[in-house]
């Protein structure tokens, strides 16, 4: 049979494999899931809750605002709607200074609260003027959450994985212990997909994270918890890690503000499943938050020495920067057609460019950009510099316990006896055969080689590129299942190594969030933020959930 006739039979299957399974997951979102009396969360009635991350640190830091009032505040939240969106699974409740590990109750957050206090106790001292304490803390006192696959000492850390439900972290990640050194008090982990590798977060230790926007839509995946929390206003700013998408696609179905840095940049230790080999350079943990002011000081927190490589600094003139637009991905018979909602708003953004800021805007066509699953499988399939092969899904999945076999945990899952997830098992059974052998390899590699040669020429060190941040706004329940490559829209840029900075662009007739892409060259994450803050002013940024 020939090659190109084999290789479209193949594809075939896998749509209908994801189709078949997709029907379940209609039936389970039919009969099963918890109802409530709205679709949605409340709106927010706090105004502490409707302030940046760099608003509230100014405020405690000039002591016109308590630390101890605003973590009250989010405390309060979290208990309101919390139980509605399940974006929070875990936090820190203290008693006789032995911590224990809580599901998310009326009871109170009292290490969080303990730190407040010491906040407020330091500042009533005023051995300190404003700009040195801006200096020493620029999120005293803010509140932060932390996904879950990140250590946070004295929670879990298991990603969703039953074998590692017992396991909880002795020290912080390298990430959080900065923002924890910067000043930020956090208040619990966040939801994520099983070992972090579906764009839908539920798992069998937490079970499954809901958008508030409307709790029968997903929030995305891997950091969909935090993607949730954020956007219901239970935190303001978060801690997400993206390999193909995990930071962004949940910032867009839950319509905040998400980075992924340029490769390099911010440290990964400290999370688990964490990339090794060819793979570290592409999975990039970033800042995730409601207000696009904190995208900036949280990078520079979070990327330690690595902000050296940066030009955060640098003032950015956006009438001078060079825009391009794409709307689509060119036709890839893997992926969704891209929703009007999203075209539409996309194209309000490049006429706001051109009549509003004067700037030059083109709408541009990189055909290789229909090859972006096979280009990201290229990525994840690469051998390291030692020749080593890529660590084995299946054998993360076997992590604390015995091997697993995909094809019997299918069966068991069909019984209702497993304790993995079926997009989990699907990718288990299916790794071997979307690996590919080394003349695709070779084929794949080149044309990534192609398209990001051609984009760093066309962006160079001035230009920014603006993309759907997915096809669809956050679809229902189960829906992915039927959808399972859609991800390749954010996905490419970790196989290109460029910066993105996903952002909101207001809701759409129902309800749900809109946003776009901006994508910079390498090491210009100073310009996407730039835009970001930009589009924020110009269409709203986060909006209040509840209010539609």
């Amino acid at each position: 049979m020939a090659p190109l006739l084999t290789a479209k039979i193949q594809l075939l299957l896998l749509q209908a494999m994801g189709f078949l399974i997709g029907l379940v997951g209609h039936a389970a979102r039919a009969f099963g899931g918890p109802k409530f009396d709205s679709v949605t969360t409340r709106p927010v009635t706090e105004p502490l809750l409707l302030l940046s991350g760099v608003q509230l640190a100014k405020l405690i830091r000039q002591r016109k605002v308590k630390c101890i009032d605003v973590i009250q505040a989010y405390i309060n939240r979290i208990v309101d709607v919390n139980p509605m969106i399940n974006g929070i699974v875990k936090y820190r409740f203290q008693v006789y200074n032995v911590v224990f590990i809580t599901t998310v109750t009326n009871q109170r957050f009292e290490e969080a609260k303990k730190e407040a206090h010491a906040v407020d106790i330091k500042l009533a001292e005023k051995q300190e003027d404003d700009a040195t304490l801006e200096k020493k803390w620029p999120f005293l006192g803010v509140p932060l959450t932390v996904k879950e696959a990140f250590q946070l000492q004295g929670m879990p850390n298991s990603s969703g994985l039953v074998n590692r439900r017992n396991t909880i972290s002795q020290t912080d990640a390298t990430v959080v212990a900065s923002l924890k050194e910067a000043g930020a008090i956090p208040l619990g982990i966040t939801n994520c997909s099983e070992l972090c590798m579906w764009y839908e977060s539920s798992n069998k230790i937490y079970g499954r994270s809901n958008n508030p926007y409307d709790l029968r839509h997903i929030v995305g995946g891997s950091s969909g918890g935090e993607g949730c929390a954020l956007a219901a206003a239970c935190s303001v700013i978060g801690v997400g890690s993206d390999i193909g998408g995990s930071i962004r696609m949940p910032a867009f179905f839950n319509g905040i503000f998400g980075h992924k840095p340029s490769a390099g940049v911010v440290t990964n230790k400290g999370q688990f499943p964490v990339a090794k080999g060819a793979q570290e350079l592409f999975q990039c943990t970033g800042p995730m938050c409601r207000y696009a002011e904190d995208l900036t000081p949280m990078l520079r927190v979070m990327a330690g020495p690595g902000i050296q490589k940066l030009k955060l600094d640098e003032t950015v003139c956006l009438k001078d920067l060079k825009f391009y637009w794409m709307e689509h991905d060119g036709g890839s018979i893997l992926i969704t057609k891209v929703d009007q909602d999203l075209i539409l708003a996309q194209k309000k953004v490049v006429t706001h460019l051109e009549t509003m800021l004067g700037a030059s805007v083109q709408h541009v066509k990189l055909k290789q950009m229909k090859y972006s699953f096979q280009i990201w499988v290229t990525m994840m399939s690469a051998k390291g510099h030692d020749g080593k092969e890529p660590v084995k899904f299946v054998d993360l999945l076997s992590d604390h316990g015995k091997p697993v076999s995909p094809l019997w945990e299918l069966i068991k899952w069909c019984m209702g006896q497993s304790e993995h997830t079926i997009p989990a098992i699907g990718l288990a059974l299916l790794e071997e055969k979307l690996k590919y052998n080394n003349e695709k390899f070779k084929k794949f590699k080149a044309i990534e080689e192609s398209l990001h040669k051609e984009l760093v020429e066309m962006l160079g060190d001035d230009g920014v590129f603006l993309y759907p941040s997915h096809p669809t706004v956050a679809p229902q329940h189960h829906v992915p299942l039927t959808r399972p490559f859609n991800f390749a829209y954010t996905g490419i840029f970790n196989a290109l190594g460029l910066p993105v900075t996903q952002c909101p662009l207001g809701l759409n007739d129902k309800g749900l969030p809109l946003g776009i892409q901006v994508v910079a060259g390498p090491f210009n994450d100073h310009l996407t933020l730039a835009v970001a803050q930009y589009l924020e002013k110009s269409f709203g940024g986060w909006v209040c959930p509840g209010k539609f």
